[in-house]
């Protein structure tokens, strides 16, 4: 919400309320399982990444320059958010579309770091709400692959 809104007492609209309330459990949660928060909301011409983490390898080394000495795996994550489950899972709404532009995202994301040796993996997180407070956190890892045609080494 810009400070001009803001000021003139104008709220935020519920939609985007519950999606940053979603994207802020998921953040907490996913740190809690051992991943590390890289950044938030990264986006580029062909779309939107709500979240971008590094998980680590076995020896769990962290590093500045990261992909140098520990590769590990990059995760992009797209976070769901919603206060009913009445119809579809959130994730359905994940559709062959949007994994396309995620998948163009993701690469536009490699790009500015010179495309380093990594795994990349894309991950869904659902966020269920009830009475405006988080009800249920679920971690969908590695729930669909690069999008055809795009490849990653």
């Amino acid at each position: 919400m810009k400070w001009r809104d803001r000021l003139a007492g104008r709220s935020e609209p519920e939609h985007l309320r519950r999606g940053r309330l979603g994207e802020t459990e998921a953040r907490r949660h996913l740190r809690r399982g051992g991943l590390r928060f890289l950044t938030a909301n990264f986006r580029s011409r062909h779309g939107e990444i709500d979240l971008v983490f590094h998980e680590p390898d076995r020896r769990g080394r962290w590093w500045s320059r990261w992909w140098a000495r520990d590769p590990g795996c990059l995760v992009f994550v797209e976070v769901k958010t919603r206060s009913s489950e009445t119809w579809v899972r959130p994730a359905a709404a994940v559709d062959a579309r949007k994994r396309r532009l995620l998948s163009q995202t993701a690469l536009d994301y490699l790009k500015l770091l010179r495309h380093p040796a990594v795994r990349i993996r894309f991950d869904i997180v659902e966020v269920l709400l009830a009475d405006g407070r988080v009800r249920e956190i679920r971690h969908l890892p590695n729930t669909f692959p690069l999008e055809a045609p795009y490849r990653y080494r």
